[in-house]
């Protein structure tokens, strides 16, 4: 995960912390508030209805009680409002209206009784009645007694604990009208002592269910007595609207929300705009590393304003300069043994591997041009009459005559040195006529060193054209053959072969090779078992190597085949059934290790190709990693942009690529960074015979040293002795062929 992802998880998950806790403290806080709030506004309510309705308690059934209570009620503040009698009063009314045996006439009631279980009934002295007797007591010749006989007698009700709030009760009484006729009556009678109700049902309008389930506002029911003097008449009762409450609420946590999530995105911009800015350098720093993982060794030239971003990139830009150092030290240290590898240190010319590597090129390039064989005639006789420094003079003017000798301002010759006596020589571009008129100076320039040392035969010229459909044996095998023919001329003589020693019409190679790839008439086999280098000895690639022969048998050599192919543009063709035959070969018997492909220069060039190669990658995406595609260092050399291009092309399916035959001759060691490489397979002349030559031991080491830097494994290529494995193992490639 990102350091940029963490961080906005880390910072999310904070800023959730805290507005969690912001939010429910809020909440909870609001919560309170409002049911303080509302709590105490029903208790002021209470308590200014109580002193509203103390004069209006003195008739209980008095319209204007409810008119009142309902006027408050109507504000929708309040879920109920109640009055309730202090205690379960009847009146003398309401006893005569509930019995159906009596009429309208007025009556009185007397020995008003209830059964036990109800409980019992008592008259209540009214003030009033009771200053009109006392006074009745001291006037009573004044006041007629009719006059004051009390009206409407209010009795006060007891019940028992069954019946404490109240219910249906059976009375039992005397009623006596005008006339003085009685009735025994047994009525029945609801009381309550709620005097007055009203309520309303709570209303929650927008506020979603689930957030009344969560939160819970709990209301309690205050309430405020009305007194008449010392004795309570009546309890007002009044609970709350939770509606309004959860409103209120709902509404700030609501605001609250919204407010943190417009915060949160702000804040996420901001954020995101510095972590940008944090991150740009460490960016900087990551290309830095990549690049350095790469071969390139850049350096931050802009330090970040972090204390310790800034240290870090000071550290990565010391990294990258000492790095940078040490391997341009390999690379020199690289050059100057590639320089004794190549160069014969007596008489400076080129080695016959690289004569070799410039035959493959020639090859390459479809190159004309004349390959000669030359050798100091009877060295021996004349090392034996003289010192050893008058031989090695002798051999270095041989050389310089070589070297110095020109056909024409615009043709190139490269001189070499086998070993010992024999030199070979290509003249680049040589006609025939520019072979034969280049002999003959050579030929002058030899006879004067003949005069100088007193020898009369001194050298033998043999010259052979080159043959683009043959191989560099063949030709070599040509020009011996001509140098065999001069030294039967005569002293210091040469002899050219024309063009028409060449021993097979094109023509008829055409279509041999155009059969052969049109109905896959060759075969791959698997060579050059390449193993780890350690205990293990495990296989880790194999090459695949195709071979083919005439109509009558014979093998064709596969540098021939590849030329003749490439002439007629038929080895794109060629290329693609092999990898097709290879893909089969690991699919059907399941192989598990690598197999390195060998491609033409035309076919990495061709993108016609390389689309047509990704889509086989990709449809065999599941062996795609073993497929290891080959290229020859000096086809690299031609164009190492195209190269780079199909090198990364190649990696994005999965697949790897290597670079066989490596020469520095071909590819500078500071150019090897920039390949995008997986693997180098060393030219075999680096590590034959390592064993006993030191220059060839510190060229290995150097380029494995490299390669580490570069996270490239390093194969050698056919190690045949055991002490050149030992040596070899020693310096830590990664796998080696036998």
């Amino acid at each position: 995960m990102s350091l940029s992802k963490q961080l906005y998880i880390i910072i999310s998950f904070i800023f959730f912390m805290i507005f969690a806790g912001n939010f429910i403290i809020s909440i909870k806080n609001t919560k309170q508030y409002l049911e303080i709030e509302s709590i105490t506004k029903a208790q002021d309510t209470a308590t200014s209805l109580g002193l509203s309705l103390k004069s209006l308690l003195v008739n209980k059934k008095d319209p204007e009680i409810e008119s009142i209570i309902s006027a408050i009620a109507n504000r929708g503040f309040y879920k109920e409002i109640r009055l309730e009698d202090a205690y379960f009063t009847i009146s003398e009314n309401e006893l005569i209206d509930s019995s159906k045996e009596l009429d309208d006439d007025i009556w009185k009631i007397s020995n008003l009784s209830i059964k036990e279980k109800y409980g019992n009934i008592e008259l209540i002295a009214n003030d009033d009645d009771l200053t009109q007797e006392l006074l009745a007591l001291e006037n009573s010749e004044l006041v007629d007694e009719s006059e004051h006989e009390v009206k409407n007698k209010q009795y006060v009700l007891t019940t028992s604990p069954k019946y404490k709030n109240g219910g249906e009760i059976v009375f039992n009484f005397i009623a006596t009208n005008k006339e003085g006729i009685k009735k025994n009556i047994s009525t029945k009678l609801i009381v309550n002592k709620v005097i007055t109700k009203v309520s309303r049902k709570e209303k929650f309008d927008y506020v979603p269910a689930w957030f009344i389930d969560l939160i819970k506002i709990n209301l309690e029911e205050k309430q405020s007595e009305i007194s008449n003097g010392w004795k309570t008449t009546a309890i007002i009762y009044v609970s709350a609207n939770a509606g309004d409450a959860y409103a209120r609420l709902y509404e700030e946590a609501k605001s609250a929300i919204i407010y943190a999530t417009i915060a949160f995105i702000i804040a996420m911009i901001i954020l995101f705009i510095f972590i940008q800015y944090l991150l740009k350098p460490l960016k900087m720093i990551e290309k830095l590393a990549a690049n350095i993982a790469l071969g390139k060794f850049d350096t931050i030239k802009e330090l970040p304003v972090t204390t310790e971003i800034k240290n870090v990139a000071i550290a990565m830009n010391d990294m990258s300069t000492k790095i940078e150092t040490i391997i341009n030290k390999l690379n020199n240290n690289l050059e100057n043994t590639t320089k004794k590898l190549s160069q014969d240190e007596l008489t400076g010319l080129s080695l016959k591997q690289s004569f070799e590597t410039d035959m493959k090129n020639m090859f390459i390039n479809k190159s004309s041009g004349y390959i000669f064989v030359i050798k100091i005639f009877d060295l021996s006789t004349y090392a034996k009459s003289h010192t050893n420094n008058e031989v090695n003079i002798f051999i270095k003017k041989f050389a310089n005559i070589l070297k110095s000798c020109k056909c024409k301002k615009d043709l190139k010759t490269t001189a070499y040195r086998f070993f010992g006596s024999e030199f070979a020589l290509i003249g680049h571009e040589f006609t025939y006529e520019d072979a034969v008129s280049f002999t003959k100076k050579l030929k002058k320039h030899f006879e004067e060193l003949s005069i100088e040392i007193n020898k009369k035969d001194i050298v033998h010229i043999g010259a052979s054209p080159f043959n683009p459909i043959g191989t560099t044996p063949q030709i070599l095998q040509g020009a011996t053959e001509a140098y065999a023919k001069a030294t039967l001329i005569g002293s210091n003589e040469a002899f050219i072969r024309d063009s028409n020693d060449l021993s097979r019409d094109m023509e008829s190679w055409r279509d041999l090779i155009f059969d052969i790839i049109d109905n896959s008439k060759f075969n791959v086999q698997y060579i050059g078992d390449a193993k780890l280098l350690n205990e293990n000895k495990t296989l880790v690639m194999q090459e695949a190597f195709t071979s083919a022969s005439d109509d009558d048998g014979l093998d064709i050599p596969i540098g021939t085949f590849v030329s003749i192919a490439e002439k007629y543009e038929r080895v794109i063709d060629f290329d693609k059934k092999v990898i097709e035959k290879v893909i089969n070969h690991i699919l059907q018997y399941k192989i598990t290790h690598d197999i390195s492909i060998n491609l033409s220069l035309e076919s990495i060039n061709n993108t016609s190709f390389i689309s047509w190669l990704e889509k086989e990658i990709i449809k065999h995406r599941t062996i795609a990693s073993q497929l290891v595609f080959s290229i020859t260092a000096y086809a690299v050399a031609k164009d190492v942009d195209k190269f780079k291009f199909f090198a990364d092309e190649v990696h994005k399916c999965g697949a790897k690529v290597i670079i066989k035959r490596f020469e520095s001759k071909f590819i500078p060691l500071n150019n090897i960074k920039d390949l995008n490489l997986d693997y180098i397979r060393l030219a075999r002349d680096y590590t034959q015979n390592i064993s006993n030559d030191n220059s060839k031991q510190s060229f290995v080491e150097a380029i494995a040293e490299l390669s580490t830097l570069l996270n490239i494994k390093v194969f050698a290529e056919n190690v045949k002795e055991d002490t050149d494995l030992e040596v070899i193992t020693d310096f830590n490639l990664y796998a080696a062929s036998r």
